[in-house]
């Protein structure tokens, strides 16, 4: 008797043999090397099967795995309630980055028109005054902490454009609490309550956990206090991003819930000014990292007859250097999409609740698309385009990130005008490491620069 052998469906990749904990802990610690060691290893593409601490996940960089995965039918996938629990802790439930199917679409179309067109152009004027008047504080012969300022900027820009904050008890308060709330999880040892549900244990207001949910308790308070303010009195609408979403409605005509518009408020401060401040304080640090980088740049500058930022965000050089700022310094690592029917990737054939990650990082490392990949390089920028499967510092398909144009017309403007006001030296002159800080990067320590000349 002859047995038939039927086809083998549940060939997958090669996996990770590492327990589920030290793959977190490493992953924590040292996210890059532990990616990279993984793919020396493994390959372009690889298997960690499904544990206590996360789905069946496969992690890949082939930038056509990437086009299947980005142009494939959005109702195959959902979002993943266990790998995405820690952004659901920060964000909140109602958060487009959490939501799925008909309901995501129907949020991002409400939020788009903010972040796109005239609307904002209009900001441009003041992400360049921002930008201003936190550098007039700076003085011959200080030294500064790059990121902290960064930060300052990307923070007053959001609180000016998201909330049409710019001064007075309000604004006061909410940007002391946002700060030290972020400051919370700014180190890897820090982050592991963010990943680890056993350790979010509210042992009192001086513990880490407890003090993050005090001040998560005030943010909304502070934002729950604003949007009553408003509605009370139409009269104080105006341009700004929460302005319209109070006024916003969905196609059935009705308007945004307050979870909706806390949870969307809590993405936009958070995904709109950390992973900015962070990618300007890697800009300075390349630009005066290669002095020669930092002078093309520079004369590029000094070429426009009027610094108007219609001009400025043109610039191709500039443009350049933002672009391969997020190639070789991305903020985040992974885009995630979980299977909820069985799919094909390279080859290999997945099941449901599959969680697939396409690398970022390791896509922008490829040697094929990027050669001599870890090198600073604007120009590969200028010989040619690359597809948004080759890069993606914004994730990509029908969950590329909202805020991207936004984020990019600000990183312009705050990188001439600095450059245009100010000369700065580079103190942290050697190779800077990436170190976490929550769920994304900054460049480890801040990147230290002296004040050395102020233009006029």
């Amino acid at each position: 008797m002859t047995t038939v052998t039927s086809p083998d469906k549940t060939k997958l990749p090669p996996k990770v043999k590492d327990p589920a904990i030290a793959i977190m802990i490493r992953a924590l610690l040292d996210q890059f090397g532990t990616l990279e060691r993984y793919q020396q290893k493994y390959g372009e593409i690889f298997y960690a099967p499904q544990s206590s601490l996360f789905p069946a996940n496969v992690i890949f960089s082939n930038p056509k795995a990437i086009e299947r995965v980005f142009t494939a039918d959005p109702s195959l996938f959902e979002v993943s309630q266990q790998s995405n629990a820690p952004i659901r802790v920060l964000l909140g439930d109602r958060s487009l980055v959490l939501l799925d199917g008909v309901e995501h679409k129907r949020h991002r179309k409400l939020l788009m028109p903010p972040f796109h067109g005239e609307r904002m152009q209009s900001y441009g004027q003041t992400m360049v005054d921002i930008t201003k008047e936190v550098i007039a504080r700076w003085q011959v012969g200080q030294t500064i902490c790059i990121r902290d300022y960064t930060q300052e900027i990307s923070l007053q820009i959001i609180l000016r454009t998201i909330f049409g904050l710019d001064e007075g008890q309000r604004y006061d308060r909410l940007k002391e609490v946002l700060v030290d709330w972020l400051a919370i999880f700014n180190s890897p040892l820090n982050s592991f309550f963010l990943f680890f549900p056993a350790l979010q244990k509210n042992l009192g207001s001086l513990t880490p956990w407890g003090k993050f949910l005090r001040q998560k308790r005030q943010i909304r308070e502070i934002l729950q206090a604003e949007c009553d303010r408003r509605r009370q009195n139409p009269n104080t609408l105006g341009e700004d991003i929460l302005s319209l979403l109070l006024e916003a409605r969905y196609e059935d005509g009705q308007p945004m819930s307050d979870e909706e518009i806390q949870d969307e408020l809590m993405t936009m401060l958070f995904a709109g000014h950390e992973t900015t401040a962070s990618s300007l304080a890697w800009s300075f640090y390349w630009l005066h990292r290669l002095p020669e980088v930092g002078q093309k740049c520079q004369t590029e500058l000094d070429s426009l007859a009027e610094a108007e930022f219609t001009h400025i965000i043109k610039l191709p050089y500039l443009d350049a250097v933002v672009s391969e700022t997020l190639r070789l310094n991305p903020v985040v690592v992974f885009v995630g999409r979980q299977l909820k029917a069985p799919f094909e990737l390279m080859g290999y054939q997945f099941e449901p609740g599959t969680l697939l990650l396409p690398s970022i990082y390791l896509t922008h490392q490829r040697e094929d698309i990027y050669p001599e990949p870890q090198k600073f390089k604007p120009e590969r920028f200028l010989a040619r385009q690359f597809s948004p499967y080759e890069f993606l510092p914004f994730g990509g398909g029908n969950r590329r990130c909202l805020g991207y144009a936004f984020a990019l017309f600000e990183m312009k403007l705050v990188l001439a005008t600095i450059l245009s006001q100010v000369k700065l030296d580079l103190l942290d002159n050697r190779p800077l490491q990436p170190a976490r800080r929550g769920f994304t990067f900054t460049p480890a320590g801040g990147v230290k620069m002296r004040v050395k000349a102020i233009k006029h």
